[in-house]
């Protein structure tokens, strides 16, 4: 008796037309995905498209979402990945009714849509309220550093990115020589070595014609920005020297305005290199005029202010001379991207940050450039609250836990003093065995009473059983080590895409135990 097996009949075409329905099983992520988004709110997409259906039929916008969320969910970020799984992937062909997507067709659509698919995440966060794991309990907030899509070999300074454009002018040694003369050719050109000079050059720039695709993004922006001479700062003295005396803490403050107001109104990131490179010269004479901001303002503080038990400054202030050319770096390729430390090394990269309940469900999903944790306790808690109204969702932590990187006293007590959220907070890192010299007594003896107590203990230990396996899951098992975006706001919204994910999967997980059962 001859082996017997089942044969299988490449050849054989289908008997009967083929039903979708019957290729996966009813539990499956795809069916989940499917449903899930036919609860959202997609109006934003479909307001993008004509409402007369004049032009070329695009492909629907609830199909569009639903492959790029189920795509997310199951580690595949590239669009030609996903253009790849639509043809030869039984759940992708499910989705999207037997259609292939062109790579660039869902490229395009993720930007064209980028703020609609990061406001998506209320979205999924209803849907888990629904099923009952968003419920009042402690909130671990941490973060973590993911690397740009950009190398931190290409941090320039203002004397390379000036050189580079001069040199895109210049085709020949003779011409150079010529525009040099007797000089080393390592010096700044001539226009770019005053602010008047600087501003000129680029305003000039930016009045050369444009690309296609710089035409593109140019008309998707902002209204033009205004100039460093237009911008005009304001500061608060009595936060200031409350939070940190000295000239660092107004150069912070107007460090921060700036970094809020790219925020408002981000720069689109250009294909082109000569239009990262004037990106890159004009951030850099930013953050220039921003510390001479700073500077004049602590100056004027210093001239007529006071000290904080009400006595004039005995002497004046330390002469600071601001430096004429900018002497910071930049990042060319990812002009958003900072270096940031990530263990014993440093990242060209991002901080990206997360609120997570007790079922590890994400609340809040932000990102920031700041090298540290100590300037986003504040502002992370008021998105976790900002992120449950939208989801309406009538309820506030019980309780914020973060480590100790986190700590910052003035956040803390506007948390608990507006939010009325009780605050867990580690005073020393894990690692220190001892106190530092000058954390002692005060809040910080406090603190460490609170944390050592049974209850305090039960409640921070949470922090370690939630978020921490998050970022683990996320990095190590999905692999996302780095974005595949560039610029804050297209980074934003891979990082709130990843977690909206996350919690659809985490809410899938629990139906099928809840069937189950």
């Amino acid at each position: 008796m001859g082996q017997n097996f089942i044969v299988s009949r490449r050849e054989q075409g289908f008997l009967l037309p083929p039903d979708v329905r019957e290729w996966l099983p009813a539990d499956h992520l795809a069916w989940f995905v499917i449903d899930a988004v036919g609860e959202m709110d997609l109006d934003a997409f479909y307001a993008a498209y004509r409402a007369d259906g004049h032009g070329r039929a695009a492909y629907e916008p609830s199909v569009m979402v639903a492959v790029i969320l189920y795509a997310f969910a199951t580690s595949v970020r590239c669009s030609r990945a996903i253009e790849r799984h639509c043809r030869q992937d039984v759940a992708y062909r499910v989705i999207t009714g037997n259609l292939v997507f062109d790579h660039a067709t869902i490229a395009r659509f993720i930007c064209r849509h980028e703020r609609a698919l990061a406001e998506l995440f209320s979205d999924v966060l209803k849907l888990c309220h629904k099923a009952g794991l968003v419920e009042r309990g402690v909130v671990s907030i941490d973060g973590t550093r993911i690397a740009a899509n950009a190398s931190r070999e290409v941090n320039y300074r203002l004397g390379q990115i000036a050189r580079e454009i001069v040199a895109e002018t210049k085709a020949t040694d003779e011409a150079e020589d010529e525009l040099y003369g007797e000089d080393r050719g390592d010096e700044l050109p001539e226009e770019l070595r005053t602010s008047e000079g600087r501003r000129e050059f680029f305003r000039q720039a930016c009045e050369q014609p444009l690309g296609e695709d710089d035409e593109r993004l140019a008309d998707e922006s902002e209204p033009e920005a205004e100039t460093e001479a237009e911008r005009e700062y304001e500061f608060d003295p009595e936060r200031i020297v409350t939070r940190s005396a000295g000239r660092r803490g107004w150069l912070r403050d107007a460090s921060r305005q700036l970094e809020r107001r790219r925020w408002e109104r981000p720069d689109p990131i250009p294909r082109s290199r000569a239009e990262r490179l004037l990106l890159a010269a004009q951030r850099l004479e930013e953050d220039l005029g921003a510390e001479r901001a700073g500077n004049q303002a602590y100056e004027a503080y210093r001239a007529r202010g006071r000290m904080r038990d009400g006595r004039r400054f005995g002497r004046p202030s330390d002469p600071y001379q601001s430096p004429e050319v900018p002497a910071g770096k930049v990042n060319i390729t990812d002009p958003d991207s900072k270096q940031i430390p990530d263990g014993l090394a440093f990242v060209q990269g991002y901080n990206v940050q997360a609120a997570v309940n007790e079922q590890q469900i994400v609340l809040a999903a932000e990102i920031t450039n700041s090298s540290t944790d100590f300037s986003q306790l504040g502002p992370m808690v008021s998105a976790t609250i900002d992120e449950l109204e939208r989801a309406g969702i009538d309820q506030t932590p019980e309780a914020v836990a973060a480590d100790a990187g986190y700590w910052n006293e003035h956040h803390m007590d506007e948390v608990v003093a507006h939010e009325h959220i009780p605050v867990l907070l580690a005073p020393d890192k894990g690692g220190r065995g001892t106190p530092r010299k000058t954390w002692t007594g005060g809040r910080y003896e406090w603190m460490r009473t609170v944390l050592n107590s049974e209850h305090g203990r039960q409640c921070y230990r949470k922090r370690r059983q939630t978020v921490e396996p998050l970022f683990g899951n996320t990095k190590h098992n999905k692999g996302v080590s780095r974005f595949l975006r560039r610029g804050r706001v297209k980074v934003r919204a891979e990082w709130r895409l990843q977690m909206m994910t996350h919690n659809l999967t985490k809410l899938h997980s629990h139906q099928l135990a809840a069937a189950r059962a």
